[in-house]
């Protein structure tokens, strides 16, 4: 077995998964493009550290160290950090300093290294202190609730709290959701009908843009690990 990876859905508004990663040997995992930023906590051969993860626009090949365990929390579309601009993560990230087993640095205080069992403590307390805020309408928007605001001022607030424009969100979830149902075994005709893709082409460019698969790959579960499927296991 190379890599073992589980994710699974949040009941917090603040959280939208909390995954897992194990590698029992040097292997390569496919990033798939996301509108949201992370947490993330790994050690490897006992040295602990920790990161910021951002949005990432496009696909790509993540190599995962053998001997490493992994936790990530992966935040609602939102979301953000008071102290750090979220245009500046954008496919990029920031490694934590002074990480230890029991705990690590964020925003001048230093917090408890959660399991994946108590993420959702570890984000509750942060937003208490005012470490994570949430733009609530820009997740309402996402939900097709109607803003009180011009289209100019509602970009500007997507952008503000995702580093994203409202079109490249959008984009991206779909593209997340279609490989979703694929990966379940529905058919691409079914996939463009319900999301709204023009034809297979333009679904299958969404695809290699943000998924790095075809939708044949995602049917069949071929071509190695992939970061997509919540609350399903993935080995290779």
């Amino acid at each position: 077995m190379g890599l073992v990876f589980e994710t699974r859905l949040s009941d917090s508004p603040w959280v939208a998964s909390v995954w897992t990663c194990r590698s029992e040997r040097v292997a390569e995992m496919t990033s798939v493009a996301t509108e949201t930023w992370g947490l993330v906590f790994w050690e490897q051969q006992g040295l602990p550290c920790a990161a910021v993860t951002g949005p990432e626009v496009t696909t790509s090949t993540a190599p995962v160290p053998e001997g490493a365990d992994f936790v990530g929390i992966q935040f609602a579309v939102g979301t953000s950090l008071r102290a750090v601009p979220a245009t500046t993560l954008v496919d990029s990230g920031i490694v934590l300093p002074d990480v230890s087993s029991r705990g690590f640095w964020l925003d001048g205080d230093r917090w408890e290294t959660p399991g994946a069992d108590d993420a959702e403590a570890l984000v509750e307390r942060l937003v208490d202190q005012g470490v994570v805020v949430r733009d609530a309408l820009v997740a309402d928007t996402l939900r097709g609730l109607p803003a009180a605001i011009t289209e100019r001022t509602l970009e500007r607030r997507f952008r503000a709290a995702t580093g994203l424009t409202q079109g490249a969100v959008r984009q991206i979830e779909r593209a997340r959701t279609a490989a979703l149902l694929l990966s379940a075994g529905s058919a691409p005709a079914d996939v463009i009908d319900k999301l709204g893709y023009y034809d297979e082409p333009h679904l299958a460019r969404a695809l290699r843009r943000f998924v790095g698969r075809t939708a044949r790959q995602l049917r069949e579960g071929s071509e190695g690990a992939i970061a997509l499927d919540v609350g399903q296991r993935t080995t290779s």
